[in-house]
């Protein structure tokens, strides 16, 4: 079995035969249902691969969906004109950066739709080329952008600054914030060129203005209906990596029950909504098969800069965060308050949701696995420690002593 690490464009996957988990299903829903929607999801949790997936379906690709689930639900095949936009690879943390990114992608599509422009702003820019692509095709156009919200993520709580076209010092966190503000403004204008719009992030910035330039979209992060929209849930793990299970357990020496007990303690225990449904981790999951080692891949791949950099200064104790009930309001949509990291440690996937009451709104949050509570406790750990080695082996000394019931050490 072929495992698609590190690879996110959907045509690739398929044509490569790499496995892929089917999502089809719940794309033609999104798809088909809505009109401008929001998703959030930890890093490396199959948010790429998702708009990569939507960019294929709305260009009409029906060649690479044959035999998934979308294949018997779609009847048409619409082609759309497609616009992918990612802020993914680029470092924002120099000034200049942000600009360059957007001004290239508006510069490459004039091109292809042959826009000679006057205009600076970059929102009235995309506005125009929606337009020339709505009447060029026909229909109205699919806007699809990836980690919406790394030019912020990259300087939050940086003292960088920047001078804007005016001459004017400021922050560039707050320039960022002001230019992403006026660049999704577009989307409000341009509806009627519109066909479907999906953001895609670690957090919602909701309350720093990001997105009130254009209507409030659809955020379904806690939406029941698409909790499994990115990860691996156990049917999925047991049905589509039923050999891999198998080679696992062989070469670990155990049962196979065993086998998927361990993968669920080390890897499973994420819920995104109210029904609960436990998803594994996906870049563990493939790559505990693909190296045949249960080791902690996803929290090893690195801790984001910025989270380490808010835990920091808001010199938070974890362990006053973890096992409590929280209102929904207080960690899933991020505030921009750096003395209260709690919304942006959730979201970026290092607390999860373990229980819901329903009537009162709340939520109990704690780590969703073995892979991260260690990882995290390392992290920590490694704050008090000046040699950079000594935080694994604390950790591994005192989860040793905790296995044999040993408190006095």
């Amino acid at each position: 079995m072929k495992y698609p690490i590190g690879i996110q464009d959907f045509e690739k996957i398929i044509e490569d035969g790499y496995v892929y988990v089917d999502k089809t299903d719940l794309v033609y829903k999104l798809a088909n249902e809505g009109h401008v929607y929001f998703l959030s999801r930890p890093r490396r949790f199959g948010k790429s691969l998702l708009i990569s997936t939507l960019k294929y379906y709305f260009q009409g690709r029906k060649d690479l969906f044959k035999g998934l689930a979308i294949d018997k639900l779609e009847k048409e095949w619409v082609v759309y004109p497609v616009f992918h936009i990612s802020f993914g690879t680029a470092n924002f943390t120099k000034p200049g950066t942000l600009d360059d990114v957007i001004d290239k992608y508006l510069s490459d599509a004039e091109n292809d739709y042959q826009i000679k422009t006057k205009v600076k702003d970059y929102g009235l820019r995309f506005k125009d080329i929606l337009k020339a692509a709505h009447k060029k095709a026909g229909r109205r156009a699919v806007v699809l952008i990836d980690e919406y919200d790394k030019p912020l993520l990259d300087v939050i709580d940086l003292d960088l600054q920047v001078t804007d076209s005016e001459g004017n010092r400021m922050r560039l966190e707050d320039y960022n914030r002001n230019l992403l503000k006026g660049f999704y403004s577009l989307f409000k204008d341009a509806d009627e060129d519109l066909q479907f719009v999906m953001l895609t992030g670690v957090t919602k910035f909701s309350q720093v203005s990001v997105f009130s330039g254009f209507n409030q979209p659809d955020d379904i992060s806690m939406n029941r209906r698409y909790e499994a929209l990115c990860g691996i849930t156990k049917d999925e793990l047991l049905t589509v990596f039923d050999s891999s299970i198998r080679e696992l357990a062989d070469d670990l020496g155990i049962s196979y029950e065993a086998t998927v007990d361990r993968l669920k303690k080390k890897y499973d225990g994420y819920h995104f909504g109210r029904r609960m449904i436990d998803i594994f981790n996906p870049f563990s999951i493939l790559n505990c098969f693909n190296n045949l080692e249960l080791r902690n891949f996803w929290f090893a791949s690195g801790t984001p800069t910025y989270l380490v950099r808010l835990l920091a200064h808001s010199n938070e104790n974890i362990n006053e965060l973890v096992g409590r009930y929280y209102d929904a309001s207080q960690f899933i949509d991020y505030k921009a308050d750096i003395e209260q990291p709690l919304p942006m440690i959730y979201q970026s996937g290092y607390l999860t949701i373990k229980d819901c009451n329903i009537e009162d709104n709340a939520y109990l949050l704690d780590f969703p696995n073995e892979e991260v509570r260690n990882g995290f406790i390392g992290t920590i750990a490694s704050r008090y420690f000046a040699n950079t080695s000594q935080p694994t082996s604390w950790v591994m000394e005192v989860t040793d002593c905790l296995r044999k019931g040993d408190t006095a050490n």
